[in-house]
Parts: structure tokens; sequence; C-alpha cells
């Protein structure tokens, strides 16, 4: 039985595609792409070595195998330990919209289905949803039908398009964008399963929904209060 992670990859944009190269290389060619900003304070910026310019954000799914193979190329092909050059990070998964989405995004890695994976007593999920750049609304408009707060939207560059015909069946696009909603946990379910059938690969939107686990909020009174009304 396998664990899945989301694991993200900060670095100076300039080291963009070393990097895209380097996962590639090891595997992982299903990745999204995004852009971001130094934001630390200077003395936690020399610490790393990085500045406060424009940054890039790498989003690839990994098994616990292929990290432990990934971390060490990290270390001795990337070098990432020396300050400059980035940093990568997992965050725990606890479910995949499908099995088709399941496949495409771990293309190439050996994955042993078991449970699905929680960490215990999470009150919140974070849905990321990847789609078509475009068609947020219809995916917003499908989780808002089973009681969905707002999300958040963010621009992406998606790699290993070229694969999707394989394991999805249908052809897409570079051009993305990631909605992040989050929601209550008992909510997870019917959410992801609405966006899968009215913003899923069947649609244009060709969205792709997994989700991961959230430990603790602040400013989600509404959302709580909402709740002890039902």
């Amino acid at each position: 039985m396998s664990e899945l992670y989301m694991m993200v990859t900060i670095t100076n944009r300039n080291m963009t595609q070393k990097f895209i190269n380097f996962y590639r290389e090891n595997g992982l060619e299903v990745s999204m792409i995004s852009v971001g900003s130094g934001t630390a304070a200077s003395e936690v910026l020399d610490y790393f070595g990085l500045d406060g310019s424009q940054k890039s954000v790498l989003f690839h799914v990994v098994t616990d195998a292929a990290w432990k193979e990934i971390k060490q190329g990290l270390r001795r092909k990337m070098r990432i330990d020396v300050p400059g050059i980035g940093i990568a990070f997992l965050i725990p998964m606890s479910s995949i919209g499908g099995k088709k989405a399941l496949n495409y995004l771990t293309s190439g890695q050996e994955f042993v289905k078991g449970e699905e994976s929680s960490l215990k007593d999470t009150k919140y999920e974070l849905l990321v949803v990847i789609a078509n750049q475009g068609y947020t609304e219809m995916v917003m408009d499908a989780a808002r039908e089973v009681h969905a707060a707002g999300g958040t939207v963010i621009h992406a560059r998606g790699t290993g398009t070229e694969k999707a015909d394989k394991f999805l069946g249908v052809t897409l696009v570079p051009e993305k964008e990631m909605i992040f909603i989050v929601v209550k946990k008992t909510q997870k379910n019917d959410i992801m399963r609405a966006v899968m059938d009215k913003a899923g690969l069947e649609t244009k939107a060709r969205s792709i929904v997994f989700s991961l686990p959230v430990t603790d909020t602040a400013g989600m009174r509404l959302m709580e209060e909402m709740e002890e009304e039902e």
C-alpha cells in the first residue's frame, strides 16, 4: 500500500526549466507550474540564499517510494541544500477523484491503493481542481450546487499533457486554472462528485479534482455558523 503526496517546489524563476528537466528524468512528467514572488523577511531570504524576485511554484503528485528517490536526486544532482537553489516539501493527499485522474497524476509511479488516507480529526479539507483555462465558473457552479463556498483561482501551465490521451482518453491543453476550495470534510465527497459529473473530463472544463487534509483553520467562522444551523 502506498501513500500519495502533493510535492511543492519553490525556486527562482531562472531555475524552473532545470527542475522540470530533473523531474522528467525521474518520471514526473505531469505537473502544474505557477508563478509567485518572495515575501519573506530579508534575513530569511538570505538564510535560504533566495531573493525577493519572482518565483516558480511547481506541483507534482508523488508516492512515498518515488519521493525517497527524488529527494536523493534533489540533494545530489540539483544540490537543493545549497542556498539559492530552492525548497521542496510534501503535503499528504487524502483522495483523488476517479481512477483515470489517479493514473494520470501518478503516471509511471508504482502505486498500490489502500484505504482513503486522511489525518485524524480534520474538520476541513482543501479541494484542488485543475481545469482548462476559462472554465472556473463551470467548476464553481457545480460546487455551489452542493453548498460549497467560494474558491481561489491561480493560473498555471501544465506539463505532461501529451500523456492525457493515454491515461484520460482526452486531449488537454497546457493552459490551466487551479481552483482551491476549502470545504467541510462531511461535504467533500458530494462536492468532488458534483465537479466530476458537471465539470469533469467529459466536459470542456476537463477538470481533475483531489483533496488535501487541513489540520487547522482561522477565519472559517461563517462556515462553522452555517454548519451549526443545519
